[in-house]
């Protein structure tokens, strides 16, 4: 059985620190987010230099939440120096899933891109590496359109259990994949589910999300973007190690409502505190947050998100050094 989240949380005296930095790699590697989602050398690269850089208790590969679609040959946008897109959302009846039920999306190249870069890092990184998958939820959402499978929770249940559970087994497969390849953690991307009330959310989102980390020999994470202080409870359901939590939630408040054995992850603003803040702000940012959750032994200090590209990479490493000059 893998080492649980808490247990690696709990193996150090003081706060660990995880920004979710993976495209601030790229100012060391005077590269493009597009030549790093196509390129495994580069990405790991990126990320290795990163790490060297500001030495965090844990890494991350660079998000993107249009593997998955792509890999299912959803048309996808790749501009130049933003995140890619898809493009269109041809899903609307249970039929319409039939024609990719025969693609295997673990032969994309993009895939194993991913899959590649996980190898490489493995080789050069001495900290623990992790990974993301899209939720079953915003991986249908991206196959229907947001705004469509938000009325179809209402006006075309079946649709929507039907594309969840299908898109359920694809990320299966590749976060079993990237287990495989040598990643320490998964993290499941489900911001889409955010809409969602807590028993929508358990219905269409949370009992699928408890069936990927239920095929995983690894350590967990669950991140919803935004304000999710509402589905806290639910998202601790899915028998999640940990929770990535928004710089839009109160921490303190909802510690709490948290089981002991899983960590609670976050939530520095990655943009108004390290993006423009200075390195001045955020080490005032930085500390405020652990005063507040100094008697939470399961808490991780990490952003909100994944960082901008642009974001100083100064203010990086110094929130990974407030957190290592600060007493418990």
């Amino acid at each position: 059985m893998a080492l649980r989240l808490i247990d690696w949380v709990h193996e150090s005296p003081r706060f660990r620190v995880v920004p979710l930095a993976g495209f601030p790699g790229m100012q060391l590697t005077d590269s493009s987010i597009k030549q790093n989602m196509f390129n495994a050398e580069l990405h790991a690269r990126s990320i290795y230099k990163l790490i060297e850089r500001i030495r965090p208790d844990a890494a991350f590969t660079m998000m993107d939440l249009s593997v998955e679609a792509g890999a299912l040959g959803l048309p996808v946008r790749f501009p130049l120096d933003e995140t890619a897109t898809v493009e269109m959302h041809p899903v609307k009846t249970v039929a319409d899933l039939d024609q990719y039920k025969v693609v295997d999306p673990m032969y994309d190249g993009r895939v194993w891109v991913f899959l590649e870069t996980v190898r490489l890092l493995k080789e050069l990184i001495d900290v623990p590496l992790g990974v993301y998958v899209s939720g079953p939820f915003t991986l249908a959402g991206l196959m229907m359109g947001a705004n469509d499978i938000a009325l179809a929770v209402l006006d075309m249940p079946e649709v929507v259990h039907a594309a969840v559970n299908f898109c359920e087994h694809v990320i299966i497969d590749y976060a079993k994949s990237l287990q495989r390849a040598g990643a320490d953690m998964v993290c499941v991307l489900d911001p889409t589910a955010v809409m969602l009330s807590p028993p929508m959310f358990w219905e269409f989102a949370g009992k699928s999300i408890r069936n990927v980390f239920r095929h995983l020999d690894t350590k967990t994470i669950l991140h919803v973007c935004g304000k999710t202080s509402h589905l806290i409870e639910e998202m601790c359901r899915t028998g999640t190690h940990g929770l990535s939590l928004d710089s839009l939630v109160d921490l303190p408040s909802i510690a709490p409502r948290v089981p002991d054995d899983v960590a609670i992850i976050g939530n520095v603003d990655p943009v108004s505190v390290m993006l423009q803040g200075g390195r001045k702000g955020v080490r005032q940012a930085t500390i405020r947050l652990m005063e507040a959750m100094r008697e939470y032994d399961n808490f991780v200090v990490s952003t909100g998100c994944d960082l901008p590209p642009e974001t100083p990479l100064e203010n990086i490493v110094e929130l990974v050094q407030t957190v290592r000059q600060f007493e418990r």
